[in-house]
């Protein structure tokens, strides 16, 4: 199947925040112009597409969910047929899309995408799952084009050292981009807008994009 509109995923383990990253990006994108649709994923429900639609940040028909019924990551590593479909019930219906979101299950620090389903992915994990994820260096967190690392607010009440996160993390992805983010206050979420728009859009970037 020919890829015509921009596709990105978004992994990462349960609970990391992907369906709330998705919550702030969508607006920020929509606000300069962006035409999205989004694709999410779950076992046996439509939970996280049901949680976007109650949001209203986009009309409904541009949000489908997937019921994979298997591991989260064959739907969107070995098999991804199902979000395929999904993908070109959107592109047909909305010809004028600029960029799909493809969300996967919650899954482990091994998932990762096929890129015959998308041109780049996010990996996001959060603080709250402890400070030594980086060092077990999950496929998903270093091979990810970027990595979100979610929660930072969290640090000190989970006892995460956010400081030695930002230590070695750098030293697992070998260069590839890591942002750091808190869905609630927005902080590090323009950074993320920025890399979407520049490296999977390739939209120049002028002046305040806010």
């Amino acid at each position: 199947m020919s890829k015509s509109v921009a596709r990105l995923g978004i992994g990462g383990p349960v609970g990391s925040g992907k369906t709330a990253l998705l919550e702030c990006l969508v607006p920020m994108l929509t606000r300069q112009n962006i035409e999205v649709a989004v694709v999410t994923n779950d076992l046996l429900t439509t939970e996280d597409a049901d949680r976007l639609k109650r949001k209203g940040f986009l009309p409904e028909s541009k949000i489908i969910g997937v019921e994979t019924g298997s591991c989260p990551h064959t739907a969107i590593r070995e098999d991804p047929t199902m979000n395929l479909l999904a993908v070109k019930d959107l592109e047909l219906l909305y010809p004028q899309l600029d960029l799909i979101f493809i969300e996967s299950g919650g899954d482990n620090l091994a998932s990762t995408f096929s890129y015959d389903l998308v041109d780049s992915y996010i990996f996001v994990i959060d603080v709250g799952a402890g400070d030594d994820i980086p060092r077990k260096n999950g496929p998903g967190f270093v091979q990810a084009d970027l990595v979100v690392i979610n929660k930072i607010d969290l640090a000190p009440y989970v006892g995460a050292d956010l400081d030695l996160i930002r230590q070695q993390a750098p030293e697992h992805r070998r260069g590839k981009p890591i942002f750091y983010t808190n869905c609630k206050t927005g902080n590090g979420l323009e950074r993320v807008r920025d890399f979407i728009l520049e490296t999977v859009l390739f939209r120049e970037i002028v002046g305040n994009t806010n």
